[in-house]
């Protein structure tokens, strides 16, 4: 639980649960040890209320007349006084805590959890023997209870002003350390993506400085090793298409011409032979198949390489073949969305631009069993996005690119592109995006 709070939150609630404990202690210090000191002040006073009542009882047995002598006593004391006269009759005396009631300024929840110990002081006053009352000590503790209170008040007041400038020094300090973090975290997301072109701010204490530091040379050589591996493949996708191309041309000089000479030498066998004899049918077989031949070896040289898109264009040639396709599979019914502007397009990226578009329509017709396809093939701004959707059974097993889909995804990979597998409202998704500009760099690079 506590490893899933934030780190201003586990910096926050031992500061704040300190001061509370520090405030709860305070006043249990103050409950403890203010009776004490409250009997301690009034201490002194007590005991000159025992001398004052001795020296009245020695004036009393010396006076001629001890009443009024008793009755001036009691009038010089007046009201204010916290030693007063209690004759006999009138009872015991009031405890001091009786008249802590209302008392201005002073909570009766603060007065009853402090412990005020008994001061109240009687001494007998005593005329011919007889006790006729009592000098008692009756402390008004208003001004000390209100001492007290206020005390109590700056105690909170101290430990709220420590607890806003602790949590101010400690969300500042939050603040400053996470923020590097932060920025150290969304470059490691960045890197983890792909992107280390962007560094990432080096601040912060000197091992966050530090780690910054090594996740910017992380990032650069990583984009080293992936420049190099793009280096890598797109060297790699143009000597396939090197071999590519002189296979084709070895197919087109070579067997076309023996197709074609087998094909005439047939042509001629046929017109020369006998319509009754069994030699015309036998060379009819013939040329059916040396034209399969020739239709088979067509469309080889097609997918060894595209001879036409250099004439054409790549618009013009990717129109072609989604009219072969047309033909090759006529219960799909298949629309498309070709840019005429992709003509402008040539090199590796209009190759790259048709084989996957081929690749695609050719995995609809061999595995999805669909029974609509579209094209999309359009160029936005530095990007060619390419997609091509179907209604069929979906992936295979695993959500895996194939053989032929995988060598896509090394071309594209060669020219800084993606290619990725979607599957949702019940159609398949092949999308492609190529950059121009990288495009035109490794190009030329190459």
């Amino acid at each position: 639980m506590w490893q899933r709070l934030s780190f201003r939150t586990q910096l926050f609630l031992p500061l704040g649960a300190s001061l509370l404990a520090a405030l709860i202690l305070g006043g249990m210090l103050l409950q403890t040890f203010a009776g004490g000191q409250l009997a301690e002040e009034n201490e002194p006073r007590q005991r000159s209320t025992l001398a004052i009542a001795t020296a009245l009882n020695n004036t009393l047995r010396a006076s001629d007349n001890p009443r009024q002598t008793l009755d001036a006593f009691v009038h010089s004391l007046g009201t204010s006084s916290d030693i007063q006269f209690r004759a006999a009759e009138e009872g015991p005396a009031p405890s001091p805590k009786g008249g802590l009631r209302n008392l201005h300024g002073v909570p009766q929840w603060f007065i009853e959890l402090l412990v005020i110990p008994e001061m109240d002081a009687a001494s007998p006053v005593i005329i011919d023997g007889r006790r006729v009352g009592d000098l008692v000590f009756l402390p008004d503790l208003s001004a000390d209870l209100f001492e007290k209170w206020i005390g109590f008040l700056a105690l909170i007041c101290l430990v709220l002003a420590l607890m806003v400038l602790t949590g101010t020094i400690a969300y500042v300090f939050a603040g400053s350390a996470l923020r590097p973090l932060r920025n150290l975290g969304d470059g490691l997301t960045r890197i983890r993506r792909g992107d280390y072109a962007t560094p990432i701010p080096v601040a912060g204490p000197p091992e966050i400085r530090q780690s910054c530091e090594e996740a910017n040379s992380l990032a650069a050589t990583l984009a080293q090793l992936s420049a190099d591996n793009r280096n890598l493949l797109h060297r790699l996708v143009s000597l396939q298409d090197d071999e590519r191309r002189d296979l084709a041309r070895e197919m087109h000089d070579e067997l076309g011409p023996l197709l074609f000479s087998i094909r005439a030498g047939t042509i001629a066998l046929i017109e020369a032979s006998s319509p009754a004899g069994n030699l015309g049918n036998s060379a009819q077989e013939v040329l059916q198949s040396v034209e399969a031949l020739q239709q088979t070896n067509r469309r080889i040289l097609d997918r060894l390489r595209p001879l036409y898109i250099e004439e054409l264009g790549l618009a013009t040639s990717v129109q072609t073949l989604l009219q072969n396709f047309r033909k090759q599979s006529p219960h799909i019914g298949l629309t498309a969305t070709i840019d005429p502007h992709l003509n402008g397009i040539d090199g590796p990226l209009a190759q790259t631009v048709y084989r996957v578009i081929q690749e695609a329509l050719t995995n609809v017709l061999r595995h999805a069993k669909a029974s609509n396809a579209h094209v999309q093939a359009t160029a936005a701004g530095e990007t060619l996005v390419i997609e091509i959707s179907d209604d069929g059974g979906g992936f295979p097993a695993g959500n895996v690119f194939g053989r032929g889909l995988t060598g896509m995804h090394e071309r594209v990979r060669a020219l800084s592109g993606s290619l990725s597998l979607l599957r949702a409202d019940d159609r398949t998704y092949v999308r492609c995006r190529l950059p121009v500009e990288a495009t035109r760099d490794a190009s030329s690079s190459g």
